[in-house]
């Protein structure tokens, strides 16, 4: 069975793209969106900005560099859902539905916030001074970028792996307390040698350290930065460590394998840090040159990105608007008119829908459709994974049955793929009636 993976990644509006920013996040996303059977999404973080700055003009700035850098390294809009976090509203309501469920003792334990309240131990503060509440949350942020359009694999460096295991946990926490499969469990995708690039100081690239490299700076500028590469004092004929060199380490990230074993004898035949840094410079150079010239372009018309922006964030609502009615209706946000009598006479009322239920046999992954009195009408064939089960899930719930047809030598199918098998004394129409209410 086919099936489309969806790939989402951001980068956080506040401040000048960097090489850590292109070679962490942007050049995978992208490279990723023109593979075949893939959906991407990029978003512009502008309410995750807001944790770390209250400079507006800084924000508004940043998002107008950050939509050209994207433009600019290949990014084509029609193909992707391209879209500024804000203006899509259903993800912070998502966020508060997910604030609900998620656990107090799991956002203690987020890398940031524990960070923060380390150094004020250590500095002999209030553990929580200077914190505010936008950091504490930031991983339910996360959570809700991610999960409202049920990406699959987000791109990240391996400090923010931690984010993505943290969203799972809520999701499946979500799931089970509402019992449904209403979000998909991400998955961090990591390129291990370039995830995270090292600074001009050797700590990881950071605006927050002050040691980034500006993505399109001018070329004499770029290579005046990649000149202030701090470096050790070893001179030109003595050999020299790749595996703690930020020169290399940068050099290999934008290098192929060839260039890179080549770089790599350099080293241990002693080259000089002046001539290490000019291949350095000249190898980024090559490849940013291009994109560099399309940024300044596209840099000079923020009415065209701003239109671009607009379009995107149509295309995103098309999504979330509906899934968030689900979601609103999953948790009891519902109108009066739409609840039903459970005829328990302790008050108490529920709406009657139709529902899956996943489980796990010998191994493999199956899944049932229930119709809203309890009968199971509908029992999957077996999957290898629970994310191929889901997959199904999702594609049936929102297609409300559209194509499905039932042979009765192999069972329920859509085109040439069986889907599952008819439980007893249930039928098709009331398969697709089902599917339908789910639809809806």
């Amino acid at each position: 069975m086919s099936a489309i993976t969806r790939i989402l990644t951001g980068i956080t509006t506040s401040g000048t793209p960097h090489l850590g920013n292109y070679v962490g996040a942007v050049r995978p996303a992208i490279a990723a969106s023109r593979r075949a059977g893939v959906e991407s999404f990029y978003f512009l973080a502008d309410y995750h900005a807001l944790i770390k700055t209250t400079d507006p003009l800084r924000v508004q700035r940043s998002t107008l560099e950050i939509a050209a850098t994207w433009l600019a390294c290949g990014l084509d809009p029609d193909q992707v859902w391209f879209y500024r976090q804000s203006d899509v509203p259903e993800i912070p309501e998502l966020t508060w539905l997910l604030t609900c469920v998620a656990a107090k003792g799991l956002l203690n334990r987020a890398h940031a916030y524990k960070a923060a309240v380390d150094r004020n131990t250590q500095d002999g503060q209030d553990p929580d001074a200077g914190i505010n509440a936008g950091l504490y949350m930031y991983p339910v942020l996360m959570a809700a970028d991610i999960l409202m359009f049920k990406a699959h694999s987000v791109p990240v460096g391996r400090d923010q792996v931690q984010h993505i295991e943290m969203a799972r946990d809520i999701a499946a926490r979500f799931n089970h307390l509402y019992r449904g499969e209403y979000f998909v469990l991400p998955e961090a995708a990591i390129e291990d040698h370039v995830a995270t690039l090292p600074g001009l100081d050797g700590r990881k690239m950071s605006k927050s350290y002050d040691n980034t490299i500006a993505l399109f700076a001018p070329a004499a500028e770029l290579k005046k930065q990649i000149a202030a590469i701090v470096t050790d004092s070893r001179l030109p004929g003595e050999a020299k460590d790749t595996d703690d060199s930020t020169v290399f380490t940068l050099y290999q990230a934008f290098a192929g394998s060839e260039e890179t074993a080549a770089m790599r004898a350099a080293f241990a035949d002693g080259i000089g840090w002046g001539d290490a840094k000019r291949k350095l410079f000249e190898r980024i150079d090559a490849e940013l040159a291009p994109a560099r010239e399309r940024y300044r372009q596209l840099i000079g018309q923020p009415a065209q990105i701003e239109a671009i922006l607009q379009a995107g964030a149509a295309k995103a609502r098309a999504l979330a608007t509906p899934f968030i009615r689900e979601l609103r209706a999953a948790v009891g946000l519902r109108s009066l008119l739409a609840v039903a009598d459970t005829g328990s006479g302790d008050g108490k009322r529920k709406a009657a829908m139709p529902s899956f239920k996943q489980y796990r046999d010998d191994g493999q992954f199956y899944f049932k459709l229930v119709a809203a009195d309890g009968r199971t009408l509908l029992q999957s064939a077996a999957h290898d994974s629970p994310r191929s089960a889901g997959q199904c899930i999702a594609q049936l719930r929102g297609e409300g049955g559209k194509g499905l047809r039932h042979v009765e030598a192999t069972g329920v199918m859509r085109g040439d793929a069986v889907i599952g098998a008819l439980a007893e004394a249930a039928t098709l129409d009331e398969v697709i009636a089902a599917l339908t209410v789910l639809a809806e």
